[in-house]
């Protein structure tokens, strides 16, 4: 991912997300910045058609909708912070590609784990991808949880 990449980042956020999911263009460029290295895009013909923003995190650490990705000291987790795919290019596997390329990335940089909330009921598709939903969270977690104004889920694997 490069910095020109953000604006067609934010028109696949306006495709896919209804308003109250749609991060600040201000917000976006920060998580950019904050974690490049693990921002992934993936393109077609067209341009952009996917991308995923993650960093590192520890388990348990839910990062609230427009929050700051803040890296800890220690991290064991990666968090995978929002993965969207155009509908234009849907169903070729990107979305699952993107997720397990940050796999093999997590796994070499040591971390354990990996960790997300699911929104707009996408559970199954990750729990495909052998996250399991935890049920069990603090108060810290769960107003990090509501921030995103639809229900939500944390989910996490192992590596």
């Amino acid at each position: 991912m490069r910095t020109d990449d953000l604006v067609a980042i934010m028109d696949i956020q306006l495709d896919v997300y209804p308003d109250v999911l749609q991060e600040a263009p201000g917000i976006v460029a920060q998580r950019f910045a904050q974690a490049p290295d693990l921002a992934l895009v993936a393109e077609d013909k067209r341009g952009i058609c996917g991308y995923l923003f993650s960093y590192r995190s520890q388990q348990g650490a839910i990062t609230p909708l427009d929050g700051l990705f803040l890296e800890p000291p220690h991290s064991d987790c990666l968090y995978l912070h929002d993965l969207a795919v155009a509908p234009r290019a849907l169903k070729r596997g990107i979305g699952p590609s993107l997720v397990k390329h940050k796999f093999n990335i997590a796994r070499a940089a040591g971390l354990q784990h990996c960790a997300l909330v699911s929104v707009q009921d996408s559970a199954p598709f990750w729990q495909r991808l052998g996250f399991e939903k935890q049920d069990t969270v603090n108060p810290e977690q769960a107003d990090a949880l509501e921030s995103y104004g639809v229900p939500a889920v944390y989910m996490q694997r192992s590596l």
